[in-house]
Parts: structure tokens; sequence; C-alpha cells
């Protein structure tokens, strides 16, 4: 049972005679479907590549149906400090813009996130106020005035 797949080469280094797994295939089946929605891959060398799939029977071989493709991008750090980062740097960025030490990206789109959160600032405070006003309390609104002194009355 030495005879190999058509195509396929015996590897001298113990290295790359690794068989490759359902799952290895499955990757590389993955990377060649997102080579061809990026448009690296015309869907003829889609093709000739998934039936070639099949026929490697080692890693090396594998890793030949992608090597003219860029790698997949690095992975996330999982957690909170990317996005604490990411805040910061967008602080950052917001302040040196604030402080003229940095041109505006997008002319006008900070005066519309100003005014948007002012905005909603303001309707903030308004609600605040109603409910001073008409003193939410555990049972909802409190009664006032005249009703408050004639439902005390039986």
């Amino acid at each position: 049972m030495n005879e190999n797949a058509p195509g396929t080469t015996l590897p001298t280094d113990t290295a790359d005679g690794i068989r490759c797994s359902d799952a290895e295939r499955e990757q590389v089946r993955a990377a060649l479907y997102a080579a061809a929605g990026e448009g690296r891959l015309t869907m003829d060398e889609v093709e000739e590549r998934l039936a070639r799939i099949e026929e490697v029977r080692f890693r090396h071989e594998l890793a030949g149906l992608t090597a003219d493709l860029p790698g997949p991008e690095p992975a996330a750090a999982p957690g909170w400090r990317p996005i604490v980062a990411g805040v910061r740097r967008a602080l950052a960025a917001d302040l040196a813009v604030l402080l003229g030490r940095s041109p505006e990206p997008a002319p006008g789109r900070r005066r519309l996130l100003l005014i948007v959160t002012v905005l909603i600032g303001l309707l903030v405070a308004a609600a605040v106020v109603v409910a001073a006003v008409h003193g939410f309390g555990g049972d909802g609104f409190e009664p006032h005035g005249i009703e408050a002194g004639e439902h005390g009355r039986g």
C-alpha cells in the first residue's frame, strides 16, 4: 500500500510525512471559498483545487493548494484589552481633533455627532425634570393639588 494518489509525492522528511485530516481538508476548502469571495481565484481555479483536496494525502501537499494565497488574519486577543485599547485610541484621536492637533477626518460628521449627543442629553434632562415634577414614586404617579386633598377624605 505504498501507492500514492495521482499527482502526489511521497515525502522524504518525516515532518512532511504527516497525513492530513478531514478537518485540515475542511480548513483548506474554507480558505479556497474565502479566496474566491475576495476575487483572488476564479471559480474554475476553485473547482480544480477542490477536486485535488481529496486526492492529496500529506499536509505539505494540502498546503500547496493554498500556497499562493495570503494566510488568515491573526485573531484578535480575547477579552477586554482590545476593546479598551480601541476606545483609548478613539478618544486620543478625538481629543487631538478637538485640540486642533489633527485635522478632522470627516468634516461635518463630528458636528452631527455633537448635535445628536446634545439632543440626547437634553432628552435625559427633560425626563429627569418631568419625573421630579410629577413625583414618580413606588406606585407610579402621585396625585397633586385638589385631588390629593379630596382623595384623603372618605
